[in-house]
């Protein structure tokens, strides 16, 4: 294989990742970042990052002097042969992606970038940001490539190792080839494409998959209501090659860096294009009604009746990050249901395996140990499927709450561990009551 010198722009999950695991396959590659103080660390091969084998990849890549970082993108341009941007572009003002970042990239290395180099946007950015990046960049010499990432946080790091498929999309045969050329070792199925399709990609993949959640939730409700489980439900639905497993878990809403920014940034795509997408803004008002109901469910499990009052209800939350393997809290739906709680006059406190006791979440105090999350509340409420919690002591949390009660919305626990320990267990889209 050819080794290229490649720059990757951007020290976050994506960028980090992208650079590591580029690294391990042989190529050489130099970091940047606007951080001095993460740039310091991560030299030192100090991971901020709670993502499994990324601190390895790191360490191995400077070992092996393939991996480097430095401050600012003029520094790692110079000499690149592909320069990949992974910086952030977060919802900005109606829902469309920010792309402050990206432009400024361009601004910076617009004339220290090399001849003949090519520019890949990794970030997930709107359709027409490779044109708009062409553009900005004003350089007939330099190729802009669109190569959406799909990598899940948590598994980061394997999903780029064995991706299910390598997107590139640029309207020069050469330049896509040459980027697609970076993962030959992967021996994953390749789509060349267009830009705007390669861009495209990623937008209806995320909200495809949004809409599923959305689904199997409204699902799991009818279940609730019709006396079926929707665990059986599920299964059932699954073994349909058609459908898969993934993505049929009930649980409080879907949330995270991705799915609620790339939801909202398609329905400005559409918007604009006089398109009147009601599939997916039934999709991101289902996933908001969810949350809601999740706060319904606790009300019920606790007072014994719908539209009981919280005030001064003391409540355990067990996980505050969006997902289980990550300690990020972007657009968490355990703090926005947590929200909901104390706007209702709970009193909150939670705990998180992936946080701290004492971090700072405004609407609860944290905790770091789930016994004391446990002490003299009214009722547990599962936010976040960490597996761990399936293990925990339930007798001795028994002993430590005031009401011997659980609102699993999540369906990690086991309804026989949680009867024998005394509690009564509410969970989504089966009638569980022990």
């Amino acid at each position: 294989m050819f080794v290229r010198r490649i720059a990757v722009v951007g020290t976050g999950y994506v960028g980090l990742t992208t650079g590591a695991c580029l690294a391990s396959l042989g190529h050489r590659v130099v970091c940047a970042d606007v951080d001095a103080g993460k740039v310091e660390r991560l030299s030192r091969g100090e991971v901020d990052i709670l993502e499994p084998r990324l601190a390895e990849l790191v360490a191995e890549g400077l070992a092996s002097g393939r991996l480097s970082f430095v401050l600012g993108a003029s520094a790692a341009v110079a000499d690149a042969e592909v320069v990949f941007l992974c910086v952030p572009t977060p919802m900005g003002v109606g829902g469309i992606a920010d792309l402050q970042a990206v432009e400024s990239v361009v601004d910076e290395t617009r004339d220290l970038l090399p001849s003949g180099c090519v520019i890949v946007n990794k970030s997930t950015v709107p359709v027409g940001t490779s044109l708009r990046t062409a553009e900005l960049l004003r350089r007939d010499d330099v190729a802009v490539v669109s190569n959406p990432e799909f990598l899940r946080e948590g598994s980061a790091v394997h999903d780029f190792l064995n991706p299910d498929r390598i997107v590139v999309g640029c309207d020069q045969q050469d330049a896509a080839e040459r980027v697609a050329a970076l993962y030959a070792r992967l021996g994953a199925p390749t789509v060349l494409t267009d830009a705007a399709s390669a861009e495209m990609v990623k937008y209806a993949a995320n909200c495809f998959l949004a809409m599923k959640l959305s689904y199997v939730n409204a699902v799991a409700e009818l279940c609730e209501r019709l006396g079926a489980n929707i665990t059986d439900v599920t299964e059932g639905m699954g073994y349909d090659k058609r459908i898969g497993q993934a993505f049929l878990n009930p649980g409080p809403g879907w949330g995270g860096s991705c799915l609620p920014k790339d939801t909202h940034a398609m329905l400005q795509v559409a918007d604009a294009a006089d398109f009147e997408f009601r599939l997916l803004r039934a999709t991101i008002d289902t996933n908001e009604r969810q949350r809601q109901r999740m706060v319904e469910k606790v009300r019920l499990a606790v007072t014994g009746k719908r539209g009981g009052s919280l005030s001064h209800v003391r409540l355990g939350l067990l996980g505050l990050t969006f997902k289980a393997g990550t300690d990020d809290l972007r657009d968490s739906p355990a703090l926005a249901v947590a929200a909901l709680l104390k706007q209702a006059g709970a009193e909150l406190v939670g705990y998180d395996p992936a946080l701290t006791g004492g971090t700072d979440l405004g609407a609860m105090s944290v905790v770091d140990d789930p016994y004391r999350a446990a002490k003299d509340v009214d009722a547990l409420v599962v936010l976040t499927e960490w597996p761990e919690f399936r293990s925990l002591d339930w007798a001795r949390l028994s002993e430590a709450v005031k009401q011997p009660v659980v609102v699993d919305t999540r369906n990690i626990l086991d309804p026989d561990v949680l009867g024998r320990a005394g509690f009564r267990c509410t969970s989504l889209g089966r009638r569980v009551s022990v």
